[in-house]
This record gives structure tokens, C-alpha cells and sequence, in this order.
């Protein structure tokens, strides 16, 4: 990181530690990840979830078909202005096939290996989706189990993948009819099914919290909007940048306390408070190298601001 401002302090006043949001703030901007059951769709599912919490705004992330399960982000508040980024997440599948008729496992092994890689991937008609011709990259394709008639598979995939196109695909290799069984999804992005919840969970703690005033299990349900956006590098900014950025302004470099000394003109970088609070996404207008010389100028310019108005004071005036 370089420092650019030493003595740059925040105001206690003013904002919040992430991880010491209340429940409220956090259903303002926040995800959870939740283990979806076979049986209602994606959609379904975060409107139940948004209905028994009494919110505006609940979302999710990277559609499961009604019969699969496994991990689904939901989405509140300013958080679902992040669907775009959680629906590019690689996606990762546990597969049982169904085959109609008994293969030998190196038959099997050497059609899967011609799924592998960068392979066509065209969705199927029953898909919410646009048919037409598409690659994805594939990049495991593996047998965990095989009896003969039936196979397990854990597959890792580029986002949009379709196991229902794999299964189809699959089967006209081996010239038999290929059923797609069962299917979960274990992993999306960084995110996994050891950090999920079940709705039975999620309803629980809700009702924890409103009826007995317990918020441990909310607490830990809630995940602060930061905790998806790890991966982007980090520009650290004054509180009164914060005010300003809130209202969809640029990055100005006076408002600037540090940033990474290896950001390009065009990189996407998460604006930070002191305090760590998400600002907004932007993408870097200056080199970060020729930053500490400048005066004045525009560092950033944002194109998603995921920051409530006016949780800083303004600095300027109207």
C-alpha cells in the first residue's frame, strides 16, 4: 500500500466497523448464503425469505432449476446491485447420471474427458435463457462413483454452465439416453456450502431475534456486503470522500489515504472508509504510481456506489 495520508483520522461519529453493524444496518446491505432444497425455485425461495423479514429489496444470485440444491446467495438492500459480479462466479456441482443402458467406466472416462476444457455449452430449451451456441469452460469433469447404470460426478465450471446440456451431451457420445438425476451445487465463487443455512435456520433465527430478542444467530447469518468484494484491491478514503462518493461523485485525490501501488488505469477497486466500510466500485482513472505526486484530480470514478447517502457528513456545500 502507499500511505498518502498519515494523519488522516475518522470521525466515531460517523459510520460503522462492518463487523459491528446491527442487525438493521445490516439488512440494509448484506448476503446470505443459504442451502437451497429440491423442490421451489430460486425465485421462490427469496421471495419467502423476503416476505418473512418484512423487506423491500431481496435477491438472489445464480439461478438453482427448482429440482436442484446447494449453495444460492441471497441478496438485500444496496447488496443486489452485486448480482452482476456473484452470477460470473466459477460454480462448482455434485451430478448423478443416470445412463439407459450399463457402460464400462473407461468408455465413460474417455467421453467425459472430451467435455473437459472449453466445449459448447448450448443452453436447453426449457432454460430461462436465449437458446444459442455458447462455449464454457469445464474445468473438472470427475467420477466419484460409478456402478454401471448410474454416475457421480463433481464438476468445477465457468459461470452459465448447464449440467442438464452436459448430461445431453454426454449421451450422445455413448449413444444411450443420459438422465441428470440429481444435482448440487457445494460451491459458488469463494463461498461454500460450510457457510450456508437452511430457510428452517434462517426462519429460526429471524424469530430468535424478533420474539425472544436473541441476535447471535442473525448475527452470524448476516453477512456485511465487504465480505464479498475480498477480492478487489482497495482504495482507503477520507470521510468526507465517503460523503461525496455516496452521491455518485468521483475520487478526487485529496480524499485519498492509501491505495495499492499496483493499480492500472481501467482496474476495478473497491472504495474503502477508514473504518473499512464498502464505499462504492470504481475503476481507476490514474496509474497509482503517478497518485502520490498529484495535487489535484480525478483518482477513480465509480459505476456502482453500494454506500447510503449521507451516512458521512457532507463537506461541500449545495
Amino acid at each position: 500500500m502507499i500511505i498518502l495520508e498519515k494523519d488522516a483520522k475518522t470521525s466515531p461519529d460517523h459510520g460503522t466497523i462492518p463487523s459491528e453493524r446491527t442487525i438493521e444496518q445490516l439488512l440494509e446491505s448484506c448476503f446470505i448464503l443459504l442451502d437451497k432444497s429440491p423442490g421451489p425455485s430460486s425465485h421462490q425461495v427469496s421471495a419467502w425469505a423476503r416476505d418473512m423479514m418484512g423487506l423491500e429489496k431481496l435477491g438472489h444470485g445464480g439461478t438453482l432449476d427448482p429440482f436442484a440444491s446447494g449453495l444460492l446467495p441471497l441478496l438485500s438492500g444496496k447488496a443486489m446491485r452485486l448480482t452482476g459480479k456473484i452470477l460470473t462466479h466459477d460454480k462448482s456441482y455434485l451430478a448423478l447420471f443416470k445412463f439407459g443402458k450399463e457402460l464400462e467406466r473407461n468408455e465413460i472416462e474417455d467421453k467425459m474427458a472430451m467435455l473437459t476444457g472449453k466445449v459448447y455449452n448450448v443452453p436447453p430449451e426449457i432454460s430461462a435463457v436465449r437458446v444459442q451456441v455458447r462455449t464454457r469452460k469445464i474445468s473438472k469433469f470427475d467420477i466419484l462413483d460409478f456402478d454401471g447404470t448410474s454416475l457421480l460426478t463433481h464438476i468445477e465450471c465457468e459461470a452459465g454452465t448447464y449440467v442438464r446440456t452436459m448430461a445431453r451431451d454426454l449421451g450422445l457420445l455413448l449413444d444411450t439416453p443420459v438422465e441428470l438425476k440429481e444435482l448440487r451445487r457445494p460451491t459458488s465463487g469463494e463461498f461454500s456450502l460450510s457457510q450456508s443455512i437452511t430457510m428452517q435456520q434462517l426462519a429460526d433465527a429471524y424469530w430468535l431475534w424478533q420474539e425472544k430478542g436473541e441476535e447471535d444467530a442473525m448475527l452470524r447469518i448476516l453477512h456485511p456486503i465487504e465480505d464479498m468484494l475480498s477480492d478487489l484491491p482497495r482504495v482507503v478514503v477520507k470521510d468526507g470522500a465517503a460523503a461525496a462518493l455516496s452521491h455518485g461523485a468521483p475520487l478526487l485525490r485529496p480524499g485519498v489515504v492509501s491505495i495499492d501501488d499496483d493499480l492500472n488505469v481501467g482496474t476495478e477497486v473497491l472504495l474503502v472508509t477508514m473504518k473499512g466500510e464498502a464505499v462504492a466500485i470504481a475503476k481507476m482513472s490514474q496509474n497509482s504510481k503517478v497518485i502520490p505526486d498529484m495535487n489535484q484530480g480525478e483518482v477513480a470514478k465509480p459505476n456502482c456506489v453500494l454506500m447510503k447517502e449521507d451516512t458521512y457528513p457532507r463537506s461541500w456545500k449545495k
